[in-house]
């Protein structure tokens, strides 16, 4: 069985990321359909929230798929400052761009369930700060790792950004419990959730649409960086011919 790095090889990632991309975008959409279908019309109202409490099958996911594209980042970043591995930065860059949009979702969801829960529609709330602050980490990221690739650099640079980057995961997964905050607790845990049943459900269904979409998003991503390397390359070399 060859090893993770065996897969390194561009062309070798290429045979599998063509046939399996337009897999992963089908069945995410699919999935994203079935959960809001069963979100927006087979749970029950909320008893406090009412009909509101149906931005959770969005928010949840684009808060999930926000931390865990900077975890993808943070991981293709080790991966290029250890093991130097070729489509490391390749893989963070592609990371980038989805990941910024889902922290957008996130804040976007986070405001507009706010609005009726508190009466505003932004508080400088640990939760929904420390998420801006990831938002503008990306977006920061996104011009880095642009700009290094313009310049020829070997992606060292956004590399140590990506990892530095991961002091917020954990400010926001715990900003609830370390301050007096007006954003809920923890709702939902490995063993037990504090959100009934009934209104549940759905959510699982919609993270995994999400995150195969998510993931789909990425494996083209990836391919359009290689194709756009290659050309580049392939016009350097025909300009010294």
């Amino acid at each position: 069985m060859p090893s993770l790095h065996a897969f390194a090889n561009p062309q070798r990632f290429l045979s599998i990321a063509r046939p399996l991309t337009p897999w992963l975008i089908g069945l995410g959409a699919l999935l994203i359909a079935i959960g809001c279908w069963a979100g927006l019309t087979q749970t029950p109202p909320d008893y406090l929230q009412g009909e509101t409490v149906r931005i959770l099958y969005i928010h949840v996911p684009a808060a999930w798929l926000g931390m865990g594209g900077w975890s993808g980042i943070a991981l293709s970043s080790i991966a290029l400052l250890v093991w130097r591995h070729p489509l490391a930065s390749i893989a963070a860059r592609a990371i980038a761009v989805p990941g910024a949009a889902f922290a957008a979702m996130c804040l976007v969801t986070g405001s507009i369930w706010g609005r009726p829960t508190w009466g505003t529609w932004w508080q400088w709330d640990g939760r929904l700060t420390s998420m801006l602050l990831l938002f503008f980490v990306y977006c920061a990221f996104i011009a880095l790792a642009r700009a290094d690739a313009e310049r020829g650099g070997d992606g060292r640079i956004p590399a140590v950004f990506g990892v530095a980057g991961t002091v917020l995961l954990p400010i926001i997964r715990y900003s609830v419990v370390w301050w007096n905050t007006l954003h809920q607790g923890p709702s939902i845990g490995l063993t037990r959730s504090s959100i009934d049943g009934a209104i549940l459900w759905p959510l699982p269904i919609m993270l995994a649409g999400f995150t195969f979409l998510f993931a789909g998003i990425v494996m083209m991503r990836m391919r359009t960086l290689l194709a756009l390397a290659k050309a580049e390359a392939r016009a350097r070399r025909m300009a010294r011919a």
